[in-house]
Formats: C-alpha cells, structure tokens, sequence
C-alpha cells in the first residue's frame, strides 16, 4: 500500500523547547511508519540545513532571526512551494502567520489541515494586518484540528468554521514516563523537610502567571514552590523573590532534561498552572503532572486548559490572577491528604482514559486517510 505523503509544518523543532513543538515532534514520530513524513520549519537564526532526528527528516530553512515572535524566513515560502508539490496533505500548526502567506503563495491544490493551537492573543497589531490572509487560509483548509471544544467556542476565528473543526486531545507516551531513575529530586532541596512540595513546570513568560503563584506564596503556609523552567522573566522573577524575603519558600531549578524532570514530577505534592492569558490553550504540562497522580490547581482560562484537569475531580481551578484564591486553593490542598490523594488518583485515571498517545495518533491517521481516500484522484502526489 502506498503511503500518505505528508509535509508537517511548524515555526521550530526540537531541540527547540515548546508545547508546540513537542506536539510535532510527536506526530512525525508516531506516524512515521505508517506514512512518508517530512518536517518543514524554520532556524531561529541561521543557514538552511537538513537532518534527521528519530528517522524522520527535518528541514529547516534559512531565517534572518525572530521579530513577533515569528522567524523572517524567505527561503520557508521558498521551500514550501518546492516540497508540497508531491503531497497528499499539508498539515499546518498555527498560529504561524509567515505559514499561511506560504500557503497562499504555494498555488498547493492538495489537502491542507489546519492545527489550530490558540489565537493570535499578544501581537494585536500584527493581527490586524494578517486577519484578512488568516481568514483565507481557514477558508482554504479542508480540515481543521483543535484540542478541546473550547478552542471552537472562544476563538474569535473559528466559530464560523465550526462544521470544519475536529477535537483530537493531545496525549502522552506512557512508556516514557514510567521509568523513574532519580529519587528524592524535590525532597532533597527543602529548606524544612516537613513542607509539602509545589511544582511549576513551562517557560518563565508573561502568560505563566507565575508572578501570581510568587504573590501567592507569601502567605501560604506548609510550603515550598519549585519553579522549573528558563525565560525572559526568570531574573525579574528571581529578583522579585528575593526582594518579598521568600528565598526560603521558591527555589528556581532552571531547564530540566527529561529525566530530572520525571523525577521532579515524581516527587511533588501538587502541580500549579497558574497561567493567565488565552496563548495558554491547553497545558501539556498538566497531563504529565497527572499522569503521576499529582492534583493540579488551574486557572478558570476561557481554554482548554481548565478542560485538562477538572474542578474538585481532579485538581482546582481558581479566577484567572487571583493570588488570594491561588493561595487558598493550594493551602487547602496542602493541610487536607485525603482530598489530595483523592484528587490525585482521580487525575491519573483521566491521564489514562482521555490522553492516551496511541488513540491520538489513531484519530490522527484515520483523518489522514478520510481525506486522501474521499479525493484521491486530486492528490498531487498520485
């Protein structure tokens, strides 16, 4: 049988560190047998080059830097037009606006699928001159793909294109994440060895909130906050930390390689996303947290992220910057075990039912091959 040619496209992938990029990441690898995948993204900075990572080939364009956060890369549209010429599908992961005017450029008439992560949400007046190629790209797209229903509901894009849209939650490789090499990773650093632990996981960015969680902790009691994770806030965060006198409550671990990162999961207490801005559309973060077993205390986002973990099953979720009820939510946690444990199994049967990797890379392919096998005489690649 002839497989499903297939070009992913993203701004960046690994060893670039990103919720997204972890997503294609999972999606080349796991569909690389079953299809021919290719990856096209873009350098932060730098030449074009090719290589292959886990037997799946990555192109990665020539880019001048990053403004917007998005790279400026002509050699991407370029390499766009070149490689979609023999594929069956074009699967786009956005927001990535110089993706969009690639496509419009490309003159592809194959499938194109749409990723769609969040709304564009901080860059308001790159928007307003994008909105129009944006629209046009979703109006081009055969389908489109979200996480969550909520992504439908609350974005100002895709209420319109509803009958387009297909929920396909993200899921975890479980066989990752059940060896555990490190003991006592968090236990270990406690300033007093009778507080409970408190883990943050993700960039130290605007939309983390974890300002919020360091306003929180001056009156949490029991506790110490463990922020992983490296950004441009991390010495304005650190400084702030240090000025409110709470050296002793917050201890900043910078990035983690993936074991230490198991372990520091592993050894926490409770999980805390405090995020606080819709670019946060789901939180990996979550799942890996409650695939420990760890209850998670959100934020009330009009997105998919109070979706991940629920409210009194499998964490709390508190208002969107809200230190006093961050604080009493993770207080309450901390002086109540039975409710802990209980929200924490309860966390770790939802990793399991709703956020398996091989049903999503299922729902993924069936997709895949519902649009290849609905036109196929259309494919470019045939």
């Amino acid at each position: 049988m002839k497989k499903i040619k297939i070009l992913q496209i993203n701004k960046f992938y690994a060893p670039w560190v990103g919720g997204v990029e972890r997503i294609v990441q999972n999606i080349a690898e796991g569909l690389n047998d079953k299809s021919d995948m290719k990856v096209l993204v873009c350098h932060s900075k730098g030449r074009t080059e090719k290589a292959t990572i886990n037997n799946v080939q990555i192109i990665r364009s020539a880019s001048l830097g990053i403004l917007y956060s998005m790279p400026i890369s002509f050699d991407f549209i370029f390499k766009l037009w070149k490689l979609s010429r023999r594929c069956d599908i074009l699967l786009f992961h956005t927001p990535f606006p110089l993706a969009d005017l690639a496509c419009l450029f490309s003159g592809y008439r194959g499938k194109v699928v749409v990723w769609w992560h969040s709304d564009i949400v901080s860059q308001r007046k790159l928007l307003q001159i994008i909105k129009p190629i944006l629209n046009w790209f979703l109006k081009r797209a055969d389908i489109i793909v979200v996480a969550t229903q909520a992504h439908i509901d609350n974005s100002i894009f895709l209420k319109q294109y509803r009958k387009k849209c297909r929920v396909i939650p993200f899921g975890l490789k479980f066989s990752d994440y059940e060896q555990i090499t490190i003991n006592k990773y968090l236990t270990d650093r406690l300033f007093n060895k009778y507080h409970k632990k408190l883990l943050f996981v993700g960039r130290l960015v605007y939309y983390k909130g974890v300002d919020i969680l360091i306003q929180a902790m001056r009156t949490i009691q029991g506790a110490e906050a463990f922020i992983t994770g490296s950004g441009i806030l991390e010495c304005e965060l650190k400084a702030r930390v240090e000025e409110e006198g709470l050296l002793e409550k917050i201890h900043f671990l910078g990035y983690l390689p993936f074991e230490e990162l198991k372990a520091a999961y592993t050894d926490c207490d409770m999980f805390v996303f405090p995020s606080n801005a819709n670019v946060e559309a789901f939180g990996l973060a979550q799942m890996e947290a409650m695939f420990y077993g760890k209850p998670v205390v959100n934020t009330n986002l009009p997105t998919g992220v109070p979706l991940v973990s629920i409210h009194e099953k499998t964490g709390l979720t508190v208002p969107v910057n809200d230190a006093s009820a961050l604080s009493a939510a993770i207080q309450r946690l901390i002086d109540d075990d039975e409710l802990r444990s209980r929200l924490g199994a309860n966390a770790r049967q939802r990793v399991y039912e709703e956020y398996d990797f091989d049903k999503m890379m299922d729902r993924v392919y069936k997709l895949f091959e519902e649009l290849t096998n609905c036109d196929s005489t259309k494919s470019p690649a045939s």
